[in-house]
């Protein structure tokens, strides 16, 4: 029988490292990959394709952002089964998510299809990119479906405290992705749709691998096709838990595209400097983003199994282990921004741009390890709403906005633009710490 991990014993520290590790790693190489297209279209081809491949890669990061909340709602369904030892549940709610995100996969696919000459429009594209942006969307757009598919296996397998399946599938696909890219961008001078064609081939990889691994293994519950029913019960669970979650992240990455249309009407450099710098973030909040995972899967186990004195340690450690790594990426990026901004642009006029937004923005790099794990913690415990109530108010009433107004004002930088994402992080941490204090988050510990 395949075994799964209990993370409701042993010490907290070694079980959460030994649990995030491989999710840090298999974020970094998912990150990877979509830093690849950027990357190796920096260094071989022009701005133009650079400025597409960052507007484009915004557009499926939302997209992919969205994805991943949902998926997250299934984690932590299943690790609280999984704490209070209900393997009916784990069956029904494992051919839910089947169902639901099966369902996600073909509506999307078509709207995006659809709309792909529409969004590269609302996004400001400039004239020079245009073409190449739509391309880049509508191919990727076909990947949509290898995307879903990889992430709720994952999605899956974290519930069950398998976070090191999901690192391999992810590592082949890192390795074909960076191939093809290589290939199709060196050698055939395709530029961003070649790009594009590299990402959806490594997506369908990790799908194809996933698939596979699940059907070769043998689970403590049944787990075969005929398990693949939509049970009502399970789905209003899902979508309680993943729906906020899912929301919060969407319209966060919505208001980065909105951003990035903002800063788009600031020339081609300006577009090509903000893409660059959005790579360089997703980098740098990785190690966050795998501690916060790790104990939304470790705080539904332990609320499951009757342990929250527990779950909040799990919480505390994983906002120490993060601080150490974001306040180590605020000090590199402090000292030499030019040389990250480099590895995606061989401009010397976006590397300079994108150094001086990088510089005010990687405030953030410190402020998300708070708001991520705590954002987490309240997921893990049931409560998924505040999360999300409370980055929209962050995102729509302090980012977007003051985004905006910046970009207007004469001889305005990229420098002071980028204090806009940390300044709404931190009205987001003060909202977090009073509803933390105010103890309102056990109540909703018998949600689930």
């Amino acid at each position: 029988m395949e075994q799964h991990n209990n993370l409701t014993e042993g010490k907290v520290i070694p079980t959460l490292l030994k649990f995030a590790l491989p999710f840090l790693l298999a974020s970094l190489l998912q990150a990877l990959y979509g830093a690849a297209d950027l990357v190796v279209v920096g260094q071989f081809s022009n701005s133009t394709q650079v400025s597409a491949v960052a507007t484009g890669s915004q557009i499926m990061q939302t997209i992919t952002s969205l994805i991943l909340g949902l998926t997250t709602g299934g984690t932590i369904l299943i690790g609280h089964y999984l704490g209070a030892k209900k393997y009916k549940d784990i069956t029904e709610s494992i051919g839910t998510i089947i169902c639901i995100f099966g369902i996600m996969a073909a509506i999307l696919t078509v709207i995006m299809v659809l709309a792909s000459g529409t969004i590269t429009s609302l996004m400001n594209t400039p004239a020079q990119a245009f073409e190449s942006t739509k391309q880049y969307i509508l191919i990727c757009s076909w990947g949509i479906p290898f995307v879903i598919g990889y992430n709720a296996l994952s999605g899956i397998l974290r519930g069950l405290g398998n976070s090191k399946a999901p690192l391999f599938f992810i590592a082949m696909a890192c390795v074909i992705n960076i191939a093809v890219d290589i290939i199709l961008v060196c050698f055939f001078n395709m530029g961003a749709p070649g790009a594009a064609i590299a990402t959806v081939l490594a997506q369908a990889i990790s799908f194809i691998l996933g698939i596979l691994y699940m059907k070769r293994k043998k689970f403590d519950f049944e787990f075969n096709f005929s398990i693949i029913r939509l049970q009502t019960g399970k789905a209003k669970r899902i979508t309680k838990l993943g729906l906020p979650i899912s929301l919060q992240d969407g319209l966060i990455n919505t208001s980065f595209i909105i951003i990035t249309a903002i800063i788009n009407k600031m020339g081609l450099t300006a577009s090509a400097s903000i893409g660059v710098v959005e790579k360089i973030i997703v980098f740098t909040m990785l190690p966050t983003i795998a501690f916060s995972s790790a104990i939304a899967a470790m705080t539904a186990q332990n609320i499951g199994a009757k342990k929250p004195e527990r779950a909040k340690q799990c919480l505390y450690v994983g906002i120490v282990c993060s601080l150490a790594i974001g306040l180590t990426c605020y000090g590199y990026i402090q000292i030499n921004p030019t040389s990250l901004a480099a590895l995606f642009s061989k401009d010397t006029r976006v590397i300079t741009m994108a150094a001086l937004y990088l510089k005010s923005y990687s405030i953030d790099c410190i402020l998300v390890c708070f708001v991520f794990c705590i954002n987490s913690f309240f997921s893990g415990c049931g409560n998924s709403l505040f999360p999300m109530i409370h980055s929209i108010i962050a995102t729509f009433i302090i980012r977007v906005p003051l985004s905006f107004a910046l970009s207007k004002m004469a001889g305005i930088t990229l420098y002071e633009i980028g204090f806009a994402s940390p300044l709404s992080t931190f009205v987001s941490l003060l909202m977090c710490m009073i509803y933390m204090k105010s103890g309102r988050w056990n109540n909703n510990c018998n949600g689930f």
